[in-house]
């Protein structure tokens, strides 16, 4: 009799150790699920918020979404005026139109090329040994996309104007930027398909 009773002694502690560990793990996991939850929820709402940007429309319904990865196109020129330094960025399409030789060749941009217009008020730089005017605050993006069936008045172009104020860390579509706000200055450039900006040599 007193050897049944210890084994059924022995036989219960390892199925207690078994239910104990088993409990131990299941708060583990519902911890590691918790913590992953957590993190996803954060990095979810990052993106939300970097991508705020692009949930904007011009007033003519241009979408900032449309330029979306901007950010890392390449330069194809740069220009200067007495309130803005700028930096012209061209999408890959436009791109490897200008390095096709377009617009010199003759030849229009093809639909879907795409070139932002980044602009910044200058200041003079207190660190370089020799006069230079370098970017200050960021002010705006102008861009221009290339859809013939959207801007046939327009030779093809769409314009829009996205202002960045630094104060908030916010983009806002001007509310004076119609499709065609750039077309009367560009028309001046009408033989080079409304492109004032050539492909700088690198």
């Amino acid at each position: 009799m007193f050897e049944f009773v210890t084994k059924s002694v022995a036989q219960e502690q390892p199925e207690a150790k078994i239910e104990t560990r088993s409990a131990v793990e299941r708060s583990a996991g519902f911890t590691i699920v918790a913590i992953a939850t957590t993190v996803l929820a954060v990095l979810g709402a990052v993106a939300l918020y970097a991508q705020d940007k692009y949930s904007l429309k011009s007033p003519s319904g241009i979408a900032f979404s449309d330029f979306r990865g901007y950010e890392d196109w390449a330069v194809a020129s740069s220009a200067r005026t007495d309130e803005r330094l700028k930096v012209i960025v061209a999408n890959p399409t436009m791109i490897k139109a200008y390095k096709a030789g377009i617009p010199g060749n003759g030849q229009p941009f093809p639909d879907g090329s795409m070139i932002v217009k980044l602009q910044w008020k200058p200041k003079k730089s207190t660190e370089a040994p020799f006069v230079v005017d370098v970017p200050d605050v960021f002010s705006e993006a102008f861009v221009m996309e290339k859809d013939s069936q959207r801007f046939p008045k327009s030779g093809g172009w769409g314009y829009a104007v996205f202002n960045y104020d630094a104060a908030s860390d916010k983009f806002t579509a001007d509310p004076k930027s119609l499709s065609d706000c750039g077309n009367a200055c560009h028309t001046a450039v009408k033989a080079k398909d409304y492109i004032f900006h050539p492909y700088q040599k690198r």
